[in-house]
């Protein structure tokens, strides 16, 4: 049927082989793409220029490491609850005092950094900086499940989302570490403060594509309009999908513990590539290192996102999931600039088809009430992932030899791997799901767990 189907939102015929075209013609789609990537750009500088600057103001990876650490945890914690309250209220609501607040955070930890405050300061200020960093990938994400809904143009619309995310992170870092090594060590943090008002702001004010409030993120008042009814029958599977946690799904508690991993990775690397750079007195090139590895996990998405699969969701994030552990355990091991951007650039390749699929499987796993949740959730695991390598890389590189740090990467790929492999059966959609329909496919499944 999927040559055949037709979405409803933008009108145009979707193919067996969806595009990023189509995808990109979608009606409506680039007034929350353009500011949406101009909001989510800062996102990309936050860790790497907390590091640099807490490493200059104290010499040690260790603290720096920590209160990253602090930040990571903070926004993992409240993510999930910024997405629910963005799916009952509204994102506009929760962006506006968001941005406010992360601006005012991240320039008083900027404040105290510079004033050599003592590291208790500087967890306090990070926990606010974390608890309110804009979670515009997630909103996004959400603004395309109701642009698409049933249309196979999701799985195009999962990669192209990760494709963003990765040309974030080429070009985040790369700033970052100019402004903080060329400029002042707290100029990164700065800007990143700056850029979150401005790009916040401007996404908060694209109302006419943000899911509507109390209808599952837009989807379930198309759902009620489709025919499932009204009067007490419909109010009260409303009702059920508005109570309802993202983290009840047995297979959105999976795709955590994965999500982990990848996270694992992007913290280790950020640290150990720091450290490298230092050590061989090229400081400025960490930034070129880690553009290196997003470069790499964004030509990636490009291609996943091209591709037609005709495996299985849950068989490709397990494959695609060993290939990121191979890949990183080779990280530690490389004595080299070229061999480490090498190492790094196979890493990235492997990263992207496993956040795509991951991505991809909440749609068929979770109501659609709960969507933004279930993508914070996500993006809060890779936060949490991040926030623990951050910490546990600096420890290994102040204490045992340079390049130490990538030890993390390789440990977090392989227990998420084995989680993974372990409770893959939880990730299959309920049959009950997959009855498409052009009204009842979100509604069935509510009664979750």
């Amino acid at each position: 049927m999927a040559s055949t189907v037709t979405s409803e939102s933008h009108g145009t015929p979707v193919s067996s082989r969806p595009g990023y075209g189509q995808l990109l013609r979608t009606r409506g789609a680039w007034t929350f793409l353009l500011p949406g990537f101009a909001a989510r750009q800062p996102f990309a500088m936050l860790t790497i220029s907390i590091v640099l600057l807490v490493q200059h103001t104290t010499g040690s990876y260790g603290a720096a490491g920590a209160v990253a650490a602090v930040t990571g945890v903070s926004l993992a914690l409240f993510a999930p609850f910024t997405g629910r309250l963005a799916d009952r209220h509204g994102q506009r609501a929760v962006l506006l005092p968001g941005v406010l607040v992360h601006t005012l955070a991240g320039l008083s930890l900027t404040a105290l950094a510079l004033t050599d405050a003592p590291l208790w300061a500087l967890f306090v200020a990070a926990v606010p900086t974390g608890a309110s960093v804009p979670q515009i990938g997630p909103m996004v994400r959400a603004r395309w499940s109701v642009k698409l809904q049933d249309s196979p143009l999701m799985t195009t619309a999962a990669a192209f989302e990760s494709v963003t995310d990765e040309l974030t992170f080429v070009f985040g870092p790369l700033l970052a570490t100019a402004l903080c090594v060329g400029v002042d060590p707290a100029a990164g943090l700065l800007t990143e403060a700056a850029l979150t008002l401005v790009g916040g702001l401007l996404f908060a004010a694209q109302r006419g594509t943000q899911p509507s409030v109390g209808g599952g993120g837009g989807v379930g008042a198309d759902v009620g309009g489709a025919g499932v009814g009204s009067g007490g029958g419909r109010g009260e599977g409303h009702a059920r999908v508005e109570r309802a946690s993202a983290l009840s799904v047995p297979g959105v508690r999976v795709l955590i513990a994965a999500f982990l991993g990848i996270g694992a990775v992007f913290g280790g690397m950020q640290v150990s590539l720091a450290a490298f750079s230092e050590s061989i007195g090229e400081p400025g090139l960490s930034g070129v290192l880690y553009g290196t590895f997003a470069a790499g996990n964004m030509l990636s998405g490009v291609v996943c996102g091209a591709v037609a699969w005709k495996v299985a969701p849950r068989r490709r994030l397990v494959v695609s999931y060993a290939a990121l552990g191979l890949a990183a355990s080779g990280l530690w091991a490389a004595q080299s600039v070229i061999v480490l951007a090498g190492v790094g650039l196979l890493v990235g390749v492997c990263i992207a088809p496993a956040l795509i699929t991951g991505y991809t499987l909440v749609d068929g796993l979770v109501p659609a009430g709960a969507r933004t949740e279930a993508f914070t959730w996500l993006t809060g695991a890779v936060a949490l992932g991040q926030a623990a390598a951050v910490m546990a890389a600096g420890q290994l590189e102040d204490r045992l030899w340079d390049g130490a740090g990538f030890l993390v990467p390789m440990g977090g790929t392989l227990l998420a791997l084995a989680t993974l492999v372990a409770l893959r059966s939880r990730l299959a959609p309920r049959a009950v799901s997959r009855t498409v329909a052009r009204g009842m496919g979100h509604r069935v499944p509510v009664a979750v767990d």
